[in-house]
């Protein structure tokens, strides 16, 4: 099972110039397509002035979900090699919008993709990838009396707590790496089978 996936950890740009045209390259580490919108939006606000904002992104856990676009330019010459930088990386989560201003001069087809493919390539090299793990998270409740089974199901499980609360029961918020969940699963119900009263609730 995959329980982990790489992005970059940044904001990082990248410039390329060729025949009087600019390409700059910004990075972007995203989790949706609203937040690669509004990334969009605020670029062709700062960037207003410029001829074409070409980007591609890939996003999922197991990098399914995937766009380019060429905004103007002849089709499949600007977003496909952005697109592409990203993919050879094996990156997902990640939006890299290539900005042109346009110099005068036509660079043709396969300078194009040239052009968009280095402004990319400048803008990734210059981030850091990172690997993230693929997580769950879930909730315990269980009276005090258990405590020492629980911390005990968390060190050998390699848990992370994220939030505790202590009222009649205790409750305690849990980050789980996705590989780790079936173990997860079969100790709680061994612990109940073993009259270790220990709820096991899914999160949303």
């Amino acid at each position: 099972m995959q329980d982990s996936f790489l992005t970059i950890s940044n904001q990082s740009e990248g410039l390329y110039k060729e025949k009087g045209s600019k390409f700059i390259a910004i990075a972007f580490p995203v989790e949706s397509v609203d937040e690669v919108k509004e990334k969009l939006e605020g670029l062709r606000k700062e960037y207003y002035d410029a001829r074409h904002h070409c980007y591609a992104y890939v996003l999922g856990h197991a990098g399914t979900e995937t766009r380019a676009n060429d905004d103007g330019e002849p089709n499949h010459s600007a977003g496909d090699p952005i697109l592409g930088q990203i993919k050879s990386r094996e990156l997902t989560n990640t939006l890299v919008v290539v900005i042109r201003y346009f110099g005068g001069t036509k660079l043709g087809v396969s300078g194009l993709i040239h052009a968009y493919k280095t402004a990319a390539t400048e803008a990734l090299d210059a981030n850091q990838i990172v690997k993230k793990d693929i997580t769950e998270q879930v909730t315990l409740r269980f009276p005090y009396d258990e405590m020492n089974e629980v911390m005990k199901l968390v060190k050998d499980l390699d848990l992370k707590v994220k939030g505790q609360d202590y009222d009649s029961l205790c409750i305690m918020h849990l980050e789980v790496v996705i590989s780790q969940m079936d173990n997860l699963n079969e100790k709680v119900t061994l612990l109940n089978n073993l009259s270790h009263p220990i709820e096991l609730k899914h999160r949303n």
